[in-house]
């Protein structure tokens, strides 16, 4: 066994998110305990929390996860009914089913550094525990010293207000500025934010492709907890009516926080008109971002443009085997959403959809002459547009194993 933490992570929210982010701990072996705060009790004994841990009805079983269809079974073990404590493969799970308040889950009596808050109630990095609302910054009050969210901030304050020591990261993109001197509460964005930094970046790094007039992305997104299993009838004040309607059996128009996002890991996306939303549709988890993109283009001198197929899907190809190895995934199969089902990557590539159409837009004469530049013809700019698709695993896959290591990171980068 490779156990190489003493110190306890701390997990906080036994959702979607929680369950299957110690799963991936676990599958991981960087620490050898670790507790969860599950905040109440589940269903009538301890066998049922035992079951509730061990299967899940998008992946099958943690057994299937760790091992394969042909694996062994993993070996879970009781260690103490009354905490309870368990063991599984080894590691040691800690379950805690009092606190709702994370100022009120003893963090520090446990030994726990870095939490991670998988709860999804708790995103505003402003509120201080002092107001007497739950909040992010009870976990430090708690004794933790680091808190990172599953989630993208969200805050009613102004971005001025944004305290100095919160900040967004993905792991791959700008984990590397983790500063632990200053960063305390982290936010590891979103799913969607996470895949598509991962497509901008290496667009963004190659000096044919880094200037973009403008890019718009549509995520075509599984179902999550957020949309009512059947209709249901709105929320006083709601706004989008369409939050109501059935997962089931509907194609949701919806909306994304995902370019403001995208600006606080990547700035220089701020001086690129990015507009993005999501469509939700009836299926488990692997979402598929279709990103357009614009780009300023050169014309060689057979008046062909720099810019085309084969160099977009170049560039992704040697970010796969250089520095995104492992978070970007080329392939130029005829992919399924199923096909990418647990697919660890943050983001695979469907080269085989790639496209890219070149044209001429049409510069007046009267605003090359404000600029000083002098002409008796109509300048013609040649623009190349791009359409890139690329799939994520929105649960355990893309979104947890980038989450884990990025948590990872920040344990090993603190003293």
């Amino acid at each position: 066994m490779n156990l190489g933490n003493k110190r306890p992570l701390g997990i906080n929210g036994l959702g979607r998110i929680g369950k299957l982010l110690l799963w991936n701990q676990i599958h991981l072996r960087k620490y050898d305990s670790i507790v969860v705060n599950c905040g109440r009790e589940v269903g009538k004994d301890l066998d049922d929390l035992v079951q509730v841990l061990e299967t899940d009805s998008t992946y099958g079983t943690i057994h299937k996860f760790l091992f394969g269809m042909v694996g062994r079974k993993a070996e879970i073990k009781v260690i103490d009914p009354a905490q309870p404590l368990l063991e599984i493969e080894g590691v040691q799970v800690k379950i805690l089913r009092q606190a709702r308040d994370p100022r009120d889950i003893n963090w520090l009596e446990e030994g726990v550094r870095v939490v991670v808050d998988c709860t999804g109630s708790f995103v505003d990095p402003v509120i201080r525990p002092e107001v007497g609302k739950p909040c992010l910054r009870g976990h430090l009050e708690a004794g933790a010293l680091k808190v990172v969210c599953s989630a993208p901030f969200k805050s009613k304050a102004s971005s001025t207000d944004k305290p100095a020591d919160a900040v967004t990261m993905i792991y791959g993109i700008n984990h590397l500025n983790y500063n632990p001197r200053e960063h305390h509460i982290i936010s590891a964005a979103s799913c969607t934010t996470t895949g598509l930094a991962h497509m901008m970046k290496p667009l963004l790094d190659h000096e044919e492709t880094a200037a973009i007039v403008t890019a718009s992305m549509s995520t075509i997104h599984a179902a999550t907890n957020t949309q009512s299993i059947l209709d249901s009838v709105p929320k006083a004040g709601a706004t989008d009516l369409r939050k109501s309607r059935s997962v089931l059996n509907n194609i949701i128009l919806s909306t994304t926080g995902v370019s403001k996002a995208l600006e606080l890991v990547m700035p220089e996306i701020a001086s690129i008109g990015f507009m993005a939303d999501s469509v939700r549709v009836p299926t488990s988890t692997v979402s598929l971002i279709n990103l357009n993109v614009t780009f300023h283009t050169r014309m060689n001198n057979l008046g062909q443009p720099s810019i085309n197929r084969k160099l977009i899907n170049d560039i992704y190809k040697q970010a796969a085997a250089g520095p995104q190895k492992d978070l970007l995934i080329y392939s130029e199969r005829q992919n399924v959403s199923a096909d990418l089902i647990g697919s660890m990557a943050a983001v695979t590539v469907e080269a085989h959809e790639t496209h890219t159409r070149t044209g001429f837009v049409p510069v007046p004469q009267q605003s090359l002459l404000d600029a000083g530049i002098k002409t008796e013809k109509q300048v013609m700019m040649p623009v190349t547009h791009a359409k890139i698709f690329g799939w994520y695993d929105n649960e355990l896959g893309s979104y947890t194993n980038c989450l884990s290591r990025l948590v990872n990171y920040i344990e090993d980068s603190t003293p």
